[in-house]
């Protein structure tokens, strides 16, 4: 109702009521609806700040107070893509856009989600006509009982890729007493046959994920040593013990006996790396020992010279052919069978390098990142010794693993986040991050599947968390060129 012909109605029935009652003298009382208002003879609306891209279910958070606002969570993926539908299907219909397909909001940016054949502007005046091009409408039946066209219709029926979430607490939580808080050393490791080895001051336990059973499997008190780092062999059946004095102990875990010990080093042994029946140990003599646990030590016994300090990282690539090792020397250096001196060597890092992981998905691709005064995750092509990207976390990184099945890597992170950060690669946007861990997250390992993850820390816990899906990627190479896909 008009507010000014509201205000001449009410005037009209108090004056009749004070005809009606001329005894009553009381006037009545001041109403917010009477009180006039002065408006404009005509309703001119502004479009110059208009935002046409504002979907009708976002016009109640205008509403909502700034408080509000700033507590508001932000919204779901779901609405995010039910929103970028309805744009696409309005400007198919009204402006002949010709959008099929919605691209993930997650990994590209905001405005290159609608992925129109070309660029049109809102007013832009032409000669052709704006319903859409003949050539769209093609293949749309005269007969069809649908209101939208051809374009939109193939919008509506193309799948949406669901999305993954994933879980911001640990599914599991483990006690690890005496688990040490230092940097240079690798106490925990998943085996292939789904059994947990924890390094625990003087003792190594496993624990079982399938019965969660605990076991003992050996006790170096005995000897005045400690666990300097664990490595399983790639049957999940032996398990390598790195230890304080610079000893290598080859454990049976299914019969929980000791079958060598392997000498050579004159320090600790803080990482361990398995190629089949070889067994690569890196320690703080700064050497790095090959050796075949067949054969005896001293004939299968290679001496790699080339870090200055600590040897604190070591892994194999996933073709068994290149050895990538990193010290406290701010290096990374990268083996093969042949060469006793290495075949590469990168020195942008700015501090220790511990974490290395390869990636099972592009060959020879290589991840690795820096300590405390380097924080940053780099990688590099091998196959052409050249550097591709790097990104810095802002905090120490101490560990990566790549996803066996989808194209992404998992960090964990000391000083000063002590956070776990799930990375999608090449675009190195974050996916998640989970925080739980009061000290440095210094230990990682990854379940036989690839699914799940285990983290250790100085607050001697051990955390469980579901990471990485089992679906595999749509975008692995399945080129004939590439001989990698096919011969194992």
């Amino acid at each position: 109702m008009d507010p000014q012909y509201e205000y001449r109605l009410l005037r009209q029935i108090n004056h009749q009521n004070d005809n009606r009652s001329p005894t009553n003298t009381t006037p009545p009382a001041a109403s917010p609806i009477m009180s006039p208002r002065k408006l404009g003879d005509r309703f001119i609306p502004t479009r110059a700040g208009a935002n046409w891209d504002i979907n009708f279910h976002r016009l109640s958070e205008n509403e909502k107070s700034a408080n509000q606002t700033k507590k508001a969570k932000e919204p779901s993926t779901d609405i995010v893509k039910d929103g970028l539908t309805y744009t696409a299907l309005l400007k198919n219909e009204l402006l002949g856009a010709g959008i099929e397909r919605i691209q993930d909001p997650q990994t590209e940016d905001s405005h290159l989600l609608l992925l129109t054949p070309e660029k049109r502007r809102l007013f832009t005046y032409t000669l052709e006509l704006k319903r859409g091009s003949p050539a769209s409408d093609t293949n749309l039946s005269p007969y069809s009982l649908s209101p939208v066209s051809n374009k939109s219709q193939k919008l509506l029926r193309s799948p949406r890729k669901p999305t993954r979430k994933i879980p911001k607490i640990p599914f599991k939580v483990l006690d690890a007493p005496e688990l040490q808080d230092d940097f240079y050393l690798n106490l925990v490791d998943w085996s292939s046959l789904n059994v947990l080895s924890v390094g625990l001051g003087t003792c190594v336990y496993l624990w079982s994920a399938c019965t969660s059973q605990v076991t003992r499997l050996c006790d170096l008190s005995v000897e005045g040593d400690s666990v300097t780092s664990v490595g399983w062999s790639e049957r999940g059946n032996l398990v390598a013990v790195g230890t304080q004095k610079g000893y290598v102990q080859i454990w049976d875990a299914g019969g929980g006996k000791k079958l060598s010990t392997l000498e050579g080093h004159s320090a600790r042994v803080g990482a361990l790396a398995w190629n089949a029946d070889q067994l690569s140990s890196g320690s703080r003599d700064r050497m790095i020992l090959q050796r075949d646990i067949r054969t005896p030590p001293l004939q299968s016994e290679r001496r790699l010279h080339g870090h200055r300090q600590e040897v604190c990282g070591l892994k194999w690539s996933t073709d068994n052919q290149l050895l990538a090792s990193g010290g406290n020397d701010n290096k990374l250096l990268v083996w093969n069978h042949s060469s006793l001196s290495p075949v590469q060597a990168y020195t942008n890092h700015l501090a220790a390098v511990k974490a290395i992981a390869w990636s099972p998905h592009q060959h020879g691709l290589l991840a690795s990142g820096g300590g405390t005064a380097d924080r940053c995750i780099r990688f590099w092509n091998t196959l052409t010794s050249q550097p591709l990207q790097c990104v810095d976390t802002g905090s120490q990184v101490c560990n990566l693993a790549w996803s066996k099945h989808t194209n992404e890597l998992v960090s964990t992170h000391g000083y000063s986040q002590n956070q776990i950060l799930v990375w999608k690669y090449p675009s190195l946007t974050q996916v998640a991050k989970l925080t739980g861990h009061s000290y440095r997250v210094l230990y990682l390992a990854m379940s036989p599947d690839g699914e799940a993850i285990v983290t250790g820390a100085g607050d001697e816990t051990l955390r469980f968390w579901n990471v990485f899906s089992k679906t595999r990627s749509t975008k692995e190479s399945v080129s004939v060129l590439n001989l990698f896909t096919r011969i194992r």
